[in-house]
């Protein structure tokens, strides 16, 4: 590949101290909204224009585009939702852009097609979002996403006519669809932001509203807010049968809530009292669902691996009780449908289910095809079913309806594939870390490639924060990937929630390099036990995860060949001065504590790049629309790598237009995206790529 010529970056000489240090950050420049900061759109246009060169050159990039595109091929359904008469889902023919709503008439009815938001922008780039129907299936509320920001608009359908209702909500984030009865909703929104702050502004006193079916926004009545903690977030959800609205307030990313009830059916006299029910921000409390006045939560107190209670309020004194302990498995979500509960379980970082009575009583296991991710369960008291969905790396999302009377599962909607799922092998394996700590670890190959038992160039996927659990699922990225020969690996690091609240705390603030050192002994047992090629290991990671491929890189730069940073945290220093990064701090700390910033400074990708060490090849991907992780933090830090000697392999940024922090985006850009970031490491993994006739790479 021919060399590349970066374009000049203008340095500011701006120094800061931080607590006796004097730290230099002269790429502050770049944090101004491209939008309307037109001295970055120039430096966004020039980044973009070399960026998309080097990657066009690319010889295997023609062959990538065209297996994602392969691999995306395929008729997919969402889970059914049911309402009324109505069952409502999504689907999606294989290579639209944005998945369709459609509503049938019992199981056997004929499908209708209720919303299509691939006529909502030329480019794609407008998705539906979440969408919950009312109780009788009368009507639908829908939440439109625009360009990949976490902004929603508010929406709703007649589902009888299909006909658009008048009314509109804006300045919706970080929200719940919540019905009461058909007469309105609930819904979180932020203020009106200033004129031109939308995508940077940090967002404060979010709070619940209710909004009457044909009336405008200005007429919303306020539900709950906390004026006096304009850092408290809260959200609505309304049980089942109309009677209670449970709202959960936060304070920043931790699972700890605070939890108040409104009866509904006393609105008219007690208009929207909310009562508490669980205060103190000390523990994760999920709504279950409620049958009248009683309530079933699953919750983490006095449980880090979670357990089931309930509590009746009309009880002369209302007491938790224990409906299911605590088991070496996590507990992740429980649902009750018909008579029953079912309980989904997590056993290191695999799904599994059982069904039991209502009083905790022995029920039965739901199996499960494999090692792989069950989702959904939805149902409410009295519903003779439910439906689920299960996936794995090799096989897409399965929807299953199941009887809950006799457990028996049946199809609702199987992809048909292009590929033999049996081809590829998913195995599970348990690494040590850096202080003896047992890691556990997916790994993807195609049999063949396992059989002959030669190392491959690998791609290491990880995450490691925010409680969040890395489950197997599918992706026609990757499968394009194993298809060339290339393995895959998912580490399930420390700072997850992977294994409840131990597991989470041990690898955040303070405790946050244990995340990075399970990250490097990943990639050092893959090429240890002969998986990944020595000089053949890339590594990827996506807004936390970005962090960590920027923290690994700077601290240990000589075991990667490959490295893809993708919309992520680089500036340690400054990320809770934009949009929702003030909520980071429980897992990152505050910046302006010394303490904290002692450990943040130690570790922030932007600040610790190693001028004149050798680095691997880096891609950096970010997105002029992602008001999640500001792409500021992106800018900065391809700037300092550019800026840097770090020897000759390529450290570049793809930016791209019309989209977010992830979710929204079109196939044509998840296409577009994949193919760029796999014909990128392939070429500095020596993943070679099958040929044509004429020498080529395949199209």
């Amino acid at each position: 590949m021919p060399d590349i010529t970066y374009p000049e970056t203008r340095r500011d000489p701006i120094v800061e101290d931080h607590f006796g240090e004097q730290i230099a950050d002269p790429y502050r420049w770049l944090e101004a909204d491209v939008r309307t900061a037109p001295e970055v759109a120039d430096w966004v246009a020039r980044e973009n224009a070399v960026t998309e060169d080097y990657l066009a050159g690319l010889p295997q990039r023609a062959h990538f585009a065209g297996r994602v595109r392969a691999f995306m091929e395929y008729e997919r359904f969402g889970l059914p939702v049911k309402a009324g008469p109505n069952y409502f889902y999504t689907r999606n023919s294989g290579l639209q852009n944005q998945s369709q709503l459609f509503v049938r008439k019992g199981l056997s009815g004929e499908p209708r097609l209720l919303i299509d938001p691939n006529g909502w922008a030329l480019d794609g780039a407008t998705a539906l979002d979440a969408w919950e129907p009312s109780e009788k299936g009368r009507h639908l509320l829908y939440s439109v996403q625009d360009g990949g920001s976490d902004w929603r608009i508010l929406r709703v359908l007649d589902v009888k006519t299909g006909v658009p209702m008048a009314d509109e909500i804006r300045w919706a984030k970080f929200t719940r669809l919540a019905w009461v009865g058909e007469e309105g909703f609930l819904y979180s929104r932020f203020p009106a932001p200033d004129q031109g702050a939308a995508f940077q502004s940090l967002n404060y006193n979010q709070a619940v509203y209710f909004h009457r079916l044909g009336t405008p926004q200005d007429q919303d009545e306020l539900v709950y807010a906390t004026p006096d903690h304009p850092d408290y977030g809260h959200a609505a959800e309304v049980t089942q049968d109309g009677r209670l609205a449970i709202i959960t307030s936060h304070v920043g990313t931790d699972a700890r809530y605070e939890v108040h009830v409104v009866d509904l059916a006393k609105r008219k006299r007690d208009g929207w009292k909310a009562w508490p029910l669980v205060t103190g921000f000390a523990d994760d409390w999920k709504l279950v669902e409620g049958a009248g006045r009683r309530l079933w939560f699953v919750t983490n107190k006095d449980a880090p691996r979670y357990r089931l209670v309930s509590i009746d309020l009309d009880a002369a004194v209302p007491e938790w009780n224990e409906v299911v302990a605590q088991r070496e498995d996590i507990l992740e979500r429980a649902g009750i449908v018909g008579d029953q509960l079912v309980l989904n379980y997590m056993r290191d970082a695999a799904s599994h289910a059982e069904i039991i009575g209502l009083d905790g009583s022995p029920g039965r296991t739901l199996t499960l095809s494999g090692i792989g991710t069950a989702s959904g369960f939805r149902g409410r008291p009295g519903d003779p079913e439910t439906f689920y969905a299960f996936t794995s790396f090799n096989c897409p999302s399965a929807i299953y309806r199941m009887n809950i009377a006799t457990g028996a599962s049946e199809p609702f909607a199987q992809p048909s594939l292009c590929y033999d799922p049996e081809a590829y092998l998913v195995e599970q394996r348990f690494y040590t870390s850096k202080d003896g700590t047992r890691v556990p670890m997916f790994i993807v190959r195609s049999r063949a490639v396992a059989k002959a038992g030669k190392p491959v160039p690998t791609l290491l996927y990880g995450y490691g924060g925010f409680d969040v659990a890395l489950t197997p699922g599918f992706s026609a990225t990757r499968m394009a990937w194993l298809e060339a020969g290339g393995a895959f690996a998912l580490a399930n690091l420390r700072g997850g929630g992977e294994y409840g609240r131990e597991w989470h705390d041990a690898g955040r603030r303070a405790n946050k390099q244990n995340v990075f050192d399970d990250f490097i002994a990943a990639g050092e047992f893959l090429i240890g036990q002969g998986i990944a090629k020595k000089d053949g290991l890339a590594i990827q990671g996506g807004s936390n995860g970005g962090l960590l491929v920027g923290a690994v890189v700077n601290q240990r730069p000589d075991l990667f060949a490959a490295a893809v940073a993708q919309v992520g945290v680089m500036d340690m220093l400054r990320f809770d001065r934009f949009t929702a990064g003030r909520y980071w701090v429980d897992d990152y700390g505050y910046p302006d504590r010394e303490a904290d910033f002692r450990v943040l400074r130690a570790y922030s990708p932007y600040h610790n790049i190693r001028d004149g060490v050798a680095y691997p090849a880096i891609l950096v991907t970010t997105a002029d629309t992602d008001d999640r992780v500001v792409p500021g933090h992106s800018f900065k830090y391809a700037a300092a790598l550019q800026a840097a000697d770090l020897g000759g392999k390529p450290h570049i940024i793809r930016i791209e237009t019309r989209a977010g922090h992830g979710s929204g985006k079109p196939t044509d850009k998840v296409i577009e995206e994949g193919a760029d970031i796999l014909s990128f490491i392939a070429q500095w993994t020596a993943l070679t790529v099958p040929k044509d006739e004429n020498g080529r790479s395949e199209k």
